[in-house]
């Protein structure tokens, strides 16, 4: 099948590489998310989706929003058969959905109708789910409501951040969305309605609600951390300064809430439950270290609260 290739962050590159190497399907094109700015420099840079198809010199579509004529009439031209979709970060107009005549595959990182939407895996660690998958479906005109091709499952460990999990998940949905273009081409594979029951949503998660409650137990503060980590990142404010924080450790230390208190075995903070025992921390402006490096370079206060 001659395949447009829509997708944006890391976890989206196995997919375009195994779809790269595939002898049955050709891609014709690429669409990712416009160019941004990221990182401390605040330096304008290319998607890595767009940053690998420049380097195989596949060409790159960067609407501003799917729906543009513009892009609209590039993609009739390029007539592809299909048009598969790992994290492209924009919803699709109707108008789009029936150019390929398979119509958009997304593969979604979880077990829908579980947590659709743009942080599943964030969601599933922060609920507490212990298996989690990734979906194959067509795209339809509903946030991620589409009938489903097939599923792959994959444990959550009690120490799993969302990277690690969304690391095994972008390898094994990768294997499963080009056995899913293979079926469509060969008349061999079906899709099933979602039920309507077990239905869950997952929202992104901005800056703001990746602040950390200190009233919330050790075990729900650990699995938040652990969802936001890598991106956006859990963080407190300590003494003035924000900190983002890594996974940390829960003990059996009793702590007011929110107290910070400093000593040699790590740096521990209160919560609603038992203490937690911070691991690797980032001082804003500053490189991540060791907790226990940090405090002793911020001259902490005794007592000092965590915000």
């Amino acid at each position: 099948m001659r395949v447009v290739f829509a997708g944006t962050p890391e976890p989206a590159l196995p997919s375009l590489q195994r779809l790269l190497r595939s002898t049955r399907h050709e891609v014709i094109a690429v669409v990712t998310r416009p160019d941004a700015a990221s990182g401390r420099g605040r330096r304008v840079t290319r998607s890595p989706v767009g940053r690998l198809a420049d380097e195989l010199g596949v060409a790159v579509l960067t609407p501003r929003r799917p729906a543009e004529p513009e892009f609209v009439a590039q993609l009739v031209d390029l007539a592809p058969d299909c048009c598969p979709v790992v994290a492209y970060g924009a919803l699709l107009p109707e108008p789009l959905l029936d150019i390929p005549r398979f119509g958009w595959i997304n593969l979604h990182f979880s077990l829908l109708p579980a947590w659709r939407g743009a942080a599943p895996v964030q969601a599933a660690i922060d609920a507490g789910d212990e298996i989690t998958g990734a979906s194959t479906f067509r795209i339809e005109a509903g946030l991620d409501t589409g009938p489903v091709f097939g599923t792959v499952t994959e444990k959550i460990a009690v120490t799993d951040t969302t990277g690690a999990v969304l690391h095994r998940l972008a390898d094994s949905g990768a294997r499963l969305l080009e056995a899913t273009l293979d079926g469509l081409e060969d008349g061999t594979v079906s899709s099933v309605a979602q039920s309507t029951e077990g239905v869950s949503y997952a929202p992104k998660v901005d800056a703001a609600a990746a602040r950390i409650r200190w009233d919330q137990p050790a075990l729900a503060i650990d699995r938040r951390i652990r969802a936001l980590t890598p991106a956006p990142g859990a963080w407190t404010e300590v003494q003035g300064t924000r900190l983002k924080l890594g996974p940390v450790e829960m003990v059996d230390d009793v702590l007011p809430q929110a107290v910070v208190d400093v000593r040699r075995s790590g740096v521990h903070i209160g919560t609603a439950t038992t203490a937690v025992r911070l691991g690797r921390v980032q001082a804003q402006g500053k490189r991540p270290m060791a907790a226990l490096d940090w405090a002793r370079g911020a001259r902490l206060q005794p007592g000092v609260m965590a915000l």
